[in-house]
C-alpha cells in the first residue's frame, strides 16, 4: 500500500499533539485519584487522618465542603477559600501543584487530583499502532436525527452514565454500509465510542475513540487512523463510557492505536 508522505506528515502532527495532550499538566497521566463525594466537609492531603488522602504533598492541602445543590468550597491550608458553584463554570481550581475537579459522570460526584510535577514523560509508555491505511480516513455523512435521545451507557466501572445524542455517521466499512452515534464532544468534533474485532487480541478491550474532523453540515471526516486509546487505558482514575450498541462491529478495524 502506498502512502503518501503527506498523509504520513499529517498523521506525524496529529500524534504530536496527542502525546501533548496525555502529558500535559491537565491530562490523563498525572492522576493521583478519584474519591466519591457527597454533602459533607472532606480533608484533603496527605497525612494518614485525611478523608482523601494523597500519596504525595502535603500533610494538609485543605478541607472540601461541597453541598448537594453543587457547590461548594475549598479552603486551601494556607491561601484564600475557593468558591465551588456548579452553574458558574467547570467545578475545577488549583492548590499549589495540585488541580482539582468534580465531575459528574451522573447523578454522583467525584473528585479527582491531578499532581502538575508527576514526571509524565516517564509515566507514557510506547503507544503501537497500525501501518497507516488511507483507505480507512472515510468521508462520511453526517445524518440529523428526527429527535435528539438521550441513551443510557455502561461504563468501565459500571456506573451507567447518559449521553444526548442528535448526529450519526454513515459509511461504507469492510463492503458494508454502517452507521456510528456520536455520543459526545462537540459539533466541531464529534466524539464515536466504537468497538471492533480487534478489541479480543490487540486493541483496548473495551472501546476505543476516534474524533470526527472537517465537519460539515452533512458529511464528516472519520480517520480509524487516528482511533486512540481512551483515558482509562492510561489510568485506573477514568470513568469511560462504553460504546453503544450502534458502534459495536463485526468486524476488524486494523488501524489506530494498539493496546498499551
Amino acid at each position: 500500500m502506498t502512502v503518501s508522505q503527506d498523509f504520513k506528515d499529517a498523521h506525524a502532527q496529529w500524534f504530536e499533539t496527542r502525546l501533548a495532550k496525555l502529558k500535559a499538566e491537565d491530562g490523563w497521566l498525572n492522576l493521583l485519584g478519584r474519591w466519591w463525594v457527597e454533602d459533607g466537609t472532606y480533608t484533603i492531603g496527605s497525612a494518614a487522618e485525611c478523608d482523601v488522602r494523597l500519596p504525595v504533598g502535603p500533610a494538609r492541602l485543605g478541607t472540601l465542603t461541597f453541598n448537594g445543590d453543587d457547590k461548594g468550597t475549598f479552603t486551601p491550608a494556607d491561601g484564600d477559600p475557593v468558591a465551588i458553584d456548579k452553574a458558574a463554570g467547570p467545578m475545577a481550581w488549583r492548590a499549589g501543584r495540585f488541580l482539582l475537579e468534580i465531575t459528574a459522570p451522573n447523578a454522583r460526584r467525584a473528585l479527582r487530583i491531578r499532581d502538575t510535577e508527576h514526571d509524565t514523560e516517564a509515566a507514557l509508555k510506547p503507544i503501537p499502532f497500525y501501518a497507516l491505511d488511507p483507505a480507512l480516513r472515510i468521508t462520511a455523512k453526517l445524518e440529523a436525527l428526527p429527535e435528539p435521545m438521550t441513551i443510557t451507557l455502561d461504563t468501565v466501572i459500571g456506573v451507567p452514565t447518559k449521553a444526548t445524542v442528535t448526529h450519526r455517521a454513515r459509511f461504507e466499512l469492510g463492503g458494508e454500509e454502517v452507521c456510528m452515534l456520536a455520543t459526545y464532544g462537540t459539533p466541531e468534533r464529534p466524539q464515536f465510542i466504537f468497538r471492533d474485532l480487534t478489541s479480543l487480541d490487540e486493541t483496548y478491550g473495551d472501546m476505543r475513540f476516534v474524533f470526527g474532523e472537517e465537519v460539515t453540515e452533512d458529511s464528516v471526516v472519520v480517520d480509524f487512523n487516528r482511533a486512540v486509546n481512551p483515558p482509562c487505558a492510561f489510568t485506573d482514575h477514568a470513568i469511560c463510557p462504553l460504546a453503544p450498541r450502534e458502534n459495536l462491529f463485526s468486524l476488524r478495524i486494523e488501524a489506530g492505536e494498539k493496546r498499551v
